[in-house]
């Protein structure tokens, strides 16, 4: 299955890709130079199927665990002091996402949105210590009774282009469910209250929605 926010740009790429395979069949008497452009042509296909691909995963709801909302690699852990929402010390969790990465974003917990916004900004590499902060990014916060505030923030990339944002003030959410997409390249950064037990490790390579990144103590 595919993400609703691919359709367009999917249905555009098999006319294309048919177009200049045709094309290519009729239009070129040279047999490698032919076969060459049509299997760039397919492989180009392929890698924007697989990039919009929406794959079903089946969320345990638990208020007590906090899911990654993205699929990735985890390539920050550290203590940040958050200035555009709580303006106080947080722990940070940044996953980036490849072009190869599943791009959903999925809400890591149940809860309210208590605050959506989206920034333009520069399309730096996602892995740029400034992209969290100059780059084109929205940024959300999540509340419940079990972690309090959690802050997510989705970051585009220098291929990325266009942020997708689901949440809006004052919506109900549901762990799991679908939050939004970030087309080609990408980050989140995640905001959590200082002493949250992490169940993850620098360079861990997880999957949203089913992988949990930290959970609450009893």
């Amino acid at each position: 299955m595919f993400h609703k926010e691919g359709h367009q740009i999917i249905l555009g790429s098999f006319i294309l890709a048919a177009a200049v395979i045709l094309g290519a069949e009729y239009g070129i008497e040279l047999f490698w130079l032919e076969k060459s452009i049509q299997v760039i042509a397919l492989g180009l296909l392929v890698l924007i199927l697989q990039f919009f691909r929406n794959p079903k995963r089946q969320t345990v709801l638990d208020d007590k665990l906090l899911y990654a909302p993205v699929d990735g690699k985890v390539v920050v852990i550290e203590e940040v002091y958050e200035k555009e929402f709580f303006q106080d010390k947080r722990l940070q969790v940044s996953i980036f996402m490849s072009p190869i990465n599943v791009h959903v974003t999925r809400y890591c917990m149940s809860g309210k949105v208590v605050f959506s916004k989206y920034h333009p900004g520069k399309y730096l590499v996602a892995w740029h210590p400034k992209s969290s902060e100059e780059n084109e990014r929205t940024t959300i916060v999540l509340e419940n009774n079990s972690f309090g505030q959690v802050l997510y923030r989705q970051i585009a990339g220098a291929l990325a282009r266009r942020i997708v944002n689901y949440a809006e003030k004052d919506q109900k959410v549901v762990q799991g469910a679908d939050a939004g997409f970030i087309k080609f390249g990408s980050r989140i950064d995640l905001f959590l209250p200082l002493n949250t037990p992490l169940k993850v490790s620098l360079n861990q390579v997880v999957k949203g929605g089913v992988d949990v990144i930290a959970t609450v103590e009893n």
